[in-house]
Formats: C-alpha cells, sequence, structure tokens
C-alpha cells in the first residue's frame, strides 16, 4: 500500500474535512449501540460485565473474578523476562521523575490588599479508575503513563480496567508496571462496558470520581455519553501523528515513524505534511515497502490508514504546513526541519511535540518522561497531555481581617445594589445590627 501524494491546496472543502475529522465521525455511528450497552450495564452489574466480555472478547469469565488476585501479581512478576522488567523500571523512573515537577505546593496565599488574603489550595481527588487497552496490543506503557502522575497526585483509590487476554488473564507487563506504580486494583474487563461499570459501580467494582486513558471509538463514545455522570478526562481515541519536515529530513526515518501511530489500528491517523515533492516520493516509496514487512495484523492497520485517515500532503512553504499542523491539532507531531526550535514558534495545537531527528514518537511513547495518554480528534486545540494536574481539584481560600473588611464594604454593597440581589448588600449593611 502506497499513500496518496496530494496538494492540499487542490482538495475539495469535503475531502480536507474527512482528514481533519478522522475517526471522530466514526464515533457518532456508535452512540447508540454504546447508549445501550451502558444502560444494560447500570441495570445487571457484574452479569453484564460478564456477558459482553463473551460477546465482544469471546472469554468466558463466569468462573473468573473479576479482580486480579494478588496470586496474579506474583505470577506476572516470576514469569515476565528479565529485560522486560529492566525496561519498565527505567520507563517509570523517566516518567516519574517527570511528573513529580507537577506536583503543586499543598496551598498559595497571597494578599491582594491590605488585609485581605487569597490563595488557592491543591487537593487530589478521591478516586481514579484508568483504562488500559489491550484489543490491538499489550499496554503496560499506557498503564505507567496514567498511573504515575495519579499516584504523585496522591489519589487514594486508584484502580484499573483492561481487557483480558485468551484465557482471561491481564498482561503480566501490565500486572508488573501495576506493581511498581503502586496499583493493586485491577479488573480484567475493558471497551464501553468497563467505562459504565467505573461510572456506575457494579457488585465488584466500585464506582470512581474521575475515568482517563486512551481506548476505542467505543470507549471513547462511553465517556461522551457518561459526561456530566462522571469525570471523563481528556478525549483521548484512536492514535493519530502529523509529521512537518523540509527537505532537509530523511525519508527514510519519516517513513519509519509513520508507521508507528499507524499501526495502532484501522481508524488511526498518519500523516505527512512536506513542501518537498521529491521527499513526499521517496517516503511513500519507503512507506510501501515497510508495510510489505509487516505481519499481520500490523499490515493490515497500517494498510487501511494509508486507504483512510493517512496520506501525504505538500504544502507552498513551512509556514503554511504549519498552518494546517494547527488545523489538525495532532495527538502527535514531529517538526523534522533545518530549524526545528524555529519552526516550533509557528505551532499552537499539539498534543505533544518532538523536534529533530533523533526522538521516534515511540520513544516519547514508552520512556522520555513527558506523558504519552494525548488529546485526539482535534482536542489539543484546548486540552493537555495527562499529568498530576489532571488529578487534582483546587479550592479557594479566602482570610479578612478587620481593615480589609472595613476596605471591601462599601464596593461591596454598591455591586449588589446595582444588581438588586438584597440580601448579598444586607449581608454587610446589617452585619453589626446586633
Amino acid at each position: 500500500m502506497r499513500p496518496e501524494i496530494l496538494k492540499w491546496n487542490d482538495l475539495s472543502n469535503n475531502r480536507k474535512k474527512f482528514f481533519l475529522k478522522r475517526s471522530e465521525s466514526d464515533i457518532f455511528e456508535v452512540m447508540d449501540s454504546v447508549s445501550d450497552i451502558i444502560n444494560t450495564v447500570r441495570e445487571k452489574g457484574d452479569t453484564a460485565l460478564i456477558d459482553y466480555t463473551g460477546k465482544f472478547d469471546g472469554i468466558d469469565l463466569s468462573n473468573k473474578d473479576l479482580r486480579v488476585s494478588k496470586k496474579e501479581f506474583k505470577a506476572a512478576e516470576k514469569n515476565l523476562p528479565k529485560k522486560v522488567k529492566s525496561a519498565l523500571e527505567y520507563a517509570i523512573a523517566n516518567i516519574k521523575k517527570f511528573h513529580e515537577t507537577q506536583k503543586p505546593s499543598s496551598m498559595s496565599f497571597d494578599e491582594i490588599r491590605p488585609g485581605l488574603f487569597a490563595g488557592e489550595r491543591a487537593i487530589p481527588i478521591e478516586s481514579a479508575g484508568l483504562y488500559v487497552p489491550r484489543g490491538r496490543g499489550s499496554f503496560p506503557s499506557m498503564l505507567y503513563m496514567l498511573a504515575v502522575p495519579a499516584a504523585a497526585a496522591g489519589v487514594k483509590r486508584i484502580c484499573v480496567i483492561t481487557p483480558p487476554g485468551d484465557n482471561g488473564d491481564v498482561d503480566p507487563g501490565c500486572l508488573y508496571a501495576a506493581k511498581l506504580c503502586g496499583v493493586d486494583e485491577v479488573y480484567r474487563v475493558g471497551g464501553a462496558h468497563g467505562i459504565a461499570a467505573l461510572a456506575y459501580g457494579t457488585e465488584s467494582i466500585a464506582s470512581v470520581d474521575k475515568i482517563t486513558g486512551p481506548g476505542s471509538m467505543y470507549v471513547t463514545a462511553a465517556k461522551r455519553i457518561l459526561y456530566g455522570t462522571v469525570d471523563v478526562g481528556l478525549p483521548a481515541g484512536p492514535s493519530e501523528s502529523v509529521i512537518l519536515a523540509d527537505d532537509n529530513a530523511d525519508p527514510w526515518k519519516l517513513a519509519l515513524d509513520l508507521l508507528v501511530e499507524a499501526e495502532h489500528g484501522s481508524d488511526s491517523s498518519a500523516v505527512l505534511i512536506t513542501t518537498s515533492s521529491d521527499l513526499a516520493e521517496k517516503t511513500a516509496n519507503y512507506i510501501e515497502e515497510l508495510i510489505s514487512d509487516l505481519t499481520e495484523p500490523r499490515r493490515t492497520f497500517v494498510s487501511d490508514v494509508f486507504k483512510g485517515y493517512g496520506a501525504i500532503f505538500l504544502v507552498d512553504s513551512i509556514e503554511k504546513g504549519a498552518e494546517l499542523v494547527n488545523a489538525f491539532a495532532p495527538e502527535h507531531l514531529q517538526l523534522k526541519t533545518k530549524e526545528p526550535f524555529s519552526t516550533l514558534s509557528l505551532i499552537k495545537n499539539a498534543g505533544e511535540i518532538l523536534l529533530g531527528e533523533n526522538i521516534p514518537f515511540s520513544a516519547a511513547n514508552y520512556v522520555t518522561g513527558v506523558n504519552a495518554v494525548l488529546p485526539t480528534g482535534g482536542n489539543a486545540r484546548t486540552y493537555s497531555a495527562v499529568s498530576v494536574r489532571d488529578f487534582i481539584k483546587y479550592s479557594s481560600v479566602v482570610y479578612v481581617d478587620k481593615n480589609g473588611y472595613e476596605d471591601f464594604k462599601d464596593h461591596v454593597i454598591t455591586i449588589a445594589d446595582y444588581e438588586g440581589f438584597v440580601t448579598h448588600g444586607n449581608a454587610l449593611k446589617l452585619r453589626e445590627k446586633l
């Protein structure tokens, strides 16, 4: 499968919208069926979770506890290859070091005027449910990207849901990562039904205050529907990547890097934006060569991406390319230009921005310290990467002494009278009456 090379300015408005919207358009097609799943879980609890796991995953959980046992945690640690454990330990150490820098002071307080003090108190949320996907691979990296900031924030109860494997077991890499992050509450359930369980609770799974984590269009749809019932965090759906490159970039490396997010699934997006037609042709040829060497199911996933939401776009200048990047507002972005730091100043919308030739998407997905759970579907316009801040709420705190009170008293009364709120003003006018 060879990617299309298209001149962006020559595309129709509908074609442009197709690429910019990407898999977000698919999510709306499953909303009704997902709504039915949520309602069934709410009514039938664990029974619905077991039924849906059998229906969607082909796995019978009727004779298994939904919660992973301590014995399974121990077996995972024992059987996981030493090399894998070492890599997870290395990655988690980096993630912890970066996220520790995000922790706010527990209390800030400033004197706004003489006698008037105002500040904020940072308080961790009580509970968080982390969604770790599995259908297209094993993702211990997603587990630690979510669990590390939650733990650093001080969340009291952190639980994980993740789809079970063929025999009903949870991926051992995920269990070892959970242990390293201090998480021991893990459930073998996923999909929209798992999200519903976290929102409403079942016999086995207590409800949580917040749900976060990437997933399929069904998971994303479930979170959209449950918005307002529970905090569903940032919109994190099917994977997507954009590379902005000039003629200084290496087409072989471009091809390698474009396949990284594409292999997550057929609904992913992978886009190269470049000023160079020669670079575009060489990159497309390399992509075709690399796809032919892939085994299933990755070959199908990547091929489908470049038949769907993936392409190479030619633009007239890097400035025009940056405008297109900002329109995409991608989850993952690489800047492979002669002066990447200069190009960086043109970028307004991106979940993460990787600079230069030496940082493939996969490195940032795993070990650099930054969080790889990022907003998708253009939501990088207003959302940021998962961080410690996602698991903290802030309460405003005010203290006023007598002098401060006398200073603002007349102003409060004046505004209250203007707005017509009688008791607002009386709280000050009549305060010294008795």
